[in-house]
C-alpha cells in the first residue's frame, strides 16, 4: 500500500470511528443503575446523542414504549411517570446504534444535600473528632438496600457544566460507604426510610469552607455583585469564587427530580448576616426556578455557637448570623430551620452532634412535607416583650406545648437606657413566658439571649427544640458588663472583612 493510500485509509477509519463514538447515547452521571427516582410523580430523564437522533425508552413499569428525539445539538429530554411500587425496576434506552440498560432502580424520596464542611463531615468524622453517635452502630444500620447514596465530587468550573467532572455513582448504603458519607445526610435518610417505609435516595454535593456565593448561579449573583472571573485560572482546590461550585456541582444535577433540599452552610458568610438574608432566598428561588418543580421544600441548619478567633482585638458576633438565618424562614416559602444554639462545641467549628441536626431537619420534613400529625419541627421564636416594673416578660411563638429548661435558664442579659447589658436571672412562668431581671438594671428596656459567639443554649420548648439567639433592641452601639468591667468596644455590629 502506498503512503497516499495508507493515509486515505487511516483518515477513513478515523472518520468511521468518530461517527461511531458520536452515535453513542450518553446519560448524565446522576442517571444510572441503582438510582432512586422520585415516586408517584413525573420525573425527567435526559442525555445526549447525535443531532436529531431518535431515542426510544422502555421501562419495566410502563406498558408503552416512550419515544423522543435529540435536538440539533444532540440534547434530548423526556418526562416519565413513576409509581409507588417498591419493586426494583429497569430502563432500556436505545439510540440508532447503541443501548443503555439501567437496573435496580427504586421509586422513593429523593433529597439533595448541600453546603459546607458541617454538611460534608462524614460518619467517621474529621481528624480532630468523631460524630457523637457510635460510628459502629451507624455502620451496622447501614446495610440497607433501600437507602441509596450519590456524591458529586468537589470540583469547580467558571462556566456551567452539563455533567459532573467526577462523582461517586449511585450505590446501596453499606458499612463501608456510609463511613465516608455525610453524617447529616445519612442520619436524615436512614430515619426517613424507616419512618415512611419507602426507598430514599440522597444526592450529596458539598464542600467545606465555601461561601454561599460559590453555590449561586451567574444570573442569581450578578443581581448583587459584579462577576468577573475573566481569564482567572482556577486551581483545582479553588472554592470561594462566585458561581464556580454551582457550575460544577449543582448545574449538572438539574433537572433530576428531587423531593427537596437540605442546606448546612453559613459559617463562611457569618460576618455579613444582612447580606446573607438577601443571598440565601435568592439562591433558593434560582434553584427552584431552574429545577422547575415549584417551591420544593428547603430545610436548612443554623450555624452553631463557636468561640471564633479574635483578630486584632475584633470579632464579629455570630449571633447576628443565627438571627439572620432564622429570619430567612419568613423570606423563603416552604422552608424550615434546624436551630442549634445547644449543639455547639466551644473549640470545634465542626460540632459532633450531627444526628441531632439531622433529627431536627427530619422533624421539619415530617411535619411540613409529609404531613405527619403530632410531629413538631418548629423551635420557639421570640414574639414580644412587656416591661413590668424592673422585669421584662418575654413571650414566644411556636411554644404551644410550653417552655422548658433542664437546669435553669442562662445567657440572658438586660439593659437600661445607658445601653449597658448586664447578666440577668431568668425563669419560666405560666409555661410560656420567660421573666428576666437584674439587680443592676432597675429600669430595663431591652433583653438579649444567647448573644455571643460561644454560648450554650438553655431554653427549649417541651419537645426539646431550642430557642434561637434573639435581641429586642436594634442598637448599633452597646456595651456589656462582664466581671466588673464594662466592655465599651462594641462586639455586635463589627462586621469586618
Amino acid at each position: 500500500m502506498t503512503k497516499t493510500k495508507k493515509y486515505i485509509f487511516l483518515v477513513f477509519i478515523s472518520i468511521v470511528q468518530s461517527q461511531f463514538i458520536s452515535a453513542q447515547v450518553k446519560l448524565p452521571a446522576v442517571v444510572s443503575s441503582h438510582m432512586v427516582l422520585q415516586r408517584n410523580t413525573t420525573v425527567v430523564l435526559w442525555g445526549w446523542a447525535d443531532s436529531n437522533e431518535p431515542i426510544s425508552i422502555k421501562t419495566s413499569w410502563l406498558k408503552k414504549r416512550l419515544k423522543t428525539k435529540a435536538d440539533a445539538l444532540g440534547n434530548w429530554r423526556i418526562e416519565v411517570l413513576t409509581t409507588n411500587s417498591k419493586i426494583p425496576q429497569s430502563i432500556i434506552i436505545k439510540g440508532k446504534s447503541s443501548e443503555i440498560v439501567l437496573e435496580d432502580i427504586l421509586f422513593g424520596e429523593v433529597w439533595l444535600c448541600s453546603g459546607q464542611s458541617n454538611m460534608y463531615q462524614p460518619i467517621k468524622g474529621y481528624g480532630n473528632g468523631q460524630v457523637t453517635i457510635n460510628s459502629m452502630l451507624a455502620k451496622a444500620k447501614a446495610g440497607n438496600s433501600k437507602v441509596r447514596l450519590f456524591t458529586a465530587a468537589r470540583k469547580n468550573s467558571k462556566t456551567p457544566l452539563d455533567d459532573l467532572i467526577k462523582h461517586t455513582p449511585w450505590q446501596q448504603a453499606t458499612a463501608d460507604n456510609v463511613n465516608d458519607f455525610s453524617a447529616v445526610a445519612w442520619f436524615f435518610a436512614e430515619q426517613l426510610q424507616d419512618i415512611l417505609d419507602v426507598p430514599v435516595g440522597i444526592i450529596h454535593s458539598s464542600w467545606g469552607g465555601t461561601p454561599i456565593e460559590a453555590w449561586m448561579s451567574k444570573e442569581a449573583i450578578s443581581k448583587y455583585e459584579v462577576l468577573n472571573l475573566g481569564n482567572k485560572r482556577l486551581k483545582e482546590t479553588a472554592k470561594r469564587y462566585p458561581t464556580i461550585l454551582y457550575n460544577a456541582m449543582i448545574h449538572p444535577l438539574i433537572p433530576y427530580t428531587i423531593k427537596g433540599a437540605l442546606w448546612y452552610q453559613g459559617e463562611a458568610n457569618r460576618k455579613k448576616p444582612e447580606q446573607y438574608k438577601v443571598y440565601l432566598p435568592a439562591m433558593v428561588a434560582d434553584w427552584r426556578a431552574r429545577w422547575g418543580l415549584g417551591d420544593f421544600p428547603f430545610y436548612f441548619v443554623q450555624i452553631a455557637p463557636y468561640a471564633y478567633e479574635i483578630k486584632d482585638g475584633k470579632t464579629s458576633n455570630s449571633a447576628l448570623m443565627r438571627v439572620a438565618q432564622e429570619e430567612c424562614v419568613e423570606l423563603i416559602p416552604n422552608s424550615g430551620i434546624a436551630i442549634t444554639t445547644d449543639l455547639g462545641a466551644k473549640t470545634r467549628i465542626h460540632p459532633p452532634f450531627k444526628k441531632e441536626v439531622a433529627d431536627r431537619l427530619l422533624y421539619n420534613a415530617l411535619q411540613q412535607s409529609y404531613g405527619i400529625k403530632g410531629v413538631d419541627g418548629k423551635s420557639p421564636i421570640y414574639d414580644s416583650m412587656e416591661i413590668k416594673k424592673n422585669e421584662i416578660h418575654v413571650t414566644f411563638k411556636n411554644a404551644e406545648t410550653g417552655l422548658f429548661a433542664f437546669d435553669g435558664l442562662q445567657n440572658f442579659e438586660i439593659a437600661g437606657v445607658d445601653k449597658v447589658f448586664y447578666p440577668a436571672k431568668a425563669r419560666i412562668e405560666n409555661n410560656n413566658t420567660v421573666i428576666v431581671k437584674s439587680e443592676s438594671v432597675q429600669k430595663p428596656i431591652a433583653v438579649r439571649y444567647a448573644w455571643d459567639n460561644w454560648v450554650k443554649g438553655t431554653l427549649y420548648d417541651k419537645n426539646l427544640l431550642p430557642a434561637s439567639s434573639f435581641r429586642t433592641d436594634s442598637w448599633e452601639k452597646s456595651s456589656r458588663y462582664t466581671e466588673g468591667i464594662i466592655e465599651t468596644k462594641d462586639k455586635v455590629l463589627d462586621t469586618e472583612n
